[in-house]
């Protein structure tokens, strides 16, 4: 299991697993949401040594961003709205525990929440379904 609380400052080695695992689960929260490729942008800041820089997967209507920010690297994954994959501030901020990267399907939950995405297709498969 990874520790995502471990800091990434000063530890290149630690930082590549912090980015290649945040990468990784969030290809699949947006497989979770049932985003199709294309529809949204995954991409990855390692930004200096003394941070762990951020992994953002950017969609037309949600902004997830992965990173230890701050003084407490605990609730290190932002979850807002926006209004296009050019809208980098977006609605309100919404932090959750970076250990959700751990728990994909929670994860999803509370993106479906927060911004909505995902609800309406989760609603035409049960609709099909019925």
């Amino acid at each position: 299991m990874f520790d995502w609380n471990r800091s990434c400052s000063y530890d290149e080695q630690h930082k590549r697993r912090f980015h290649t695992i945040a990468h990784s689960r969030l290809k699949k929260l947006a497989a979770e949401l049932n985003l199709p490729s294309g529809c949204f942008d995954l991409r990855s800041n390692k930004a200096g040594i003394a941070v762990s820089g951020e992994i953002t997967l950017h969609h037309h209507r949600t902004y997830i961003q992965v990173g230890q920010f701050g003084l407490s690297s605990a609730h290190g994954i932002l979850i807002r709205t926006c209004k296009g994959r050019k809208d980098y501030t977006g609605g309100a901020n919404h932090f959750v525990a970076l250990g959700m990267l751990d728990d994909i399907p929670a994860l999803a939950a509370a993106v479906r929440a927060i911004t909505g995405v995902g609800r309406d297709v989760s609603r035409s498969s049960e609709r099909r379904a019925a």
